[in-house]
């Protein structure tokens, strides 16, 4: 399973999946096979695909305390999904989260000591809302999670190398933005983690796979590249 390197895995289950895995989408792309390849793919971490909570995302910022309520939601059809939602946090042991993504940054958040996770998607709409940011509030919130404890992955997503963008992004962002030849290109990673130390997190708590679903798109879904036609990769995560 590809792992983003040095994030602990210690008292908790998480993982991305890649291409050869399939498509995860019970809505985007060839989803024929979807359910199996959950099957398969959560089956080698240990976790029963019909438990997975899963959510409709909309590019907002939206965060959502999970409970044993909410298991399954999603696990089979896209519309039992939590609506209109983009990121999940929980402190119950057992209980698979999971964000679908081809392109969009999807950011794990470990607490090791309460403890306690989120996981996030962040397209740059979401991004803008800053949506990290307000999962991290929550986990305070409902967890009295501290932001020193925190540790927090980012998958493979796109990068500033292939994310080309329209001038009037720079009314959007302070930074992240950059021009080469004329063009445009938005660095999700560099904001997010603007947007996570601003709240007081050591920049050696985060960590980082350098994946760009673009560049790599051969082993990575990628709606840049294919459009209408892009399956989806799941990043899952579960407390022990």
């Amino acid at each position: 399973m590809p792992k983003i390197k040095d994030f602990p895995d210690t008292g908790v289950v998480y993982a991305f999946s890649i291409r050869s895995d399939g498509n995860m989408s019970l809505r985007y792309g060839n989803t024929e096979n979807s359910l199996n390849n959950r099957k398969n793919f959560l089956g080698g971490l240990g976790i029963n695909y019909k438990d997975l909570i899963c959510v409709q995302q909309i590019h907002g910022n939206q965060t959502r305390y999970a409970t044993g309520k909410d298991k399954a939601r999603g696990a089979l059809t896209y519309e039992s999904a939590i609506a209109d939602t983009d990121a999940l946090v929980t402190d119950r042991k057992n209980l698979p989260l999971a964000v679908f993504t081809a392109d969009c940054l999807p950011i794990f958040l470990y607490d090791p000591q309460t403890p306690a996770i989120g996981l996030v998607h962040a397209g740059w709409r979401s991004t803008q809302e800053n949506i990290v940011t307000v999962a991290i509030q929550l986990m305070q919130e409902e967890f009295n999670t501290r932001v020193k404890d925190l540790c927090v992955g980012f998958a493979p997503a796109i990068r500033e190398c292939c994310y080309e963008v329209e001038e009037d992004f720079k009314k959007f962002f302070l930074i992240g933005i950059s021009e080469r030849n004329s063009r445009y290109y938005l660095d999700l990673i560099r904001i997010n983690k603007k947007q996570i130390l601003d709240l007081g997190l050591k920049e050696n708590n985060i960590f980082d796979s350098g994946i760009c679903t673009v560049c790599n798109n051969k082993d990575y879904f990628s709606y840049r590249k294919e459009n209408e036609a892009s399956g989806r990769m799941m990043s899952v995560m579960m407390l022990r």
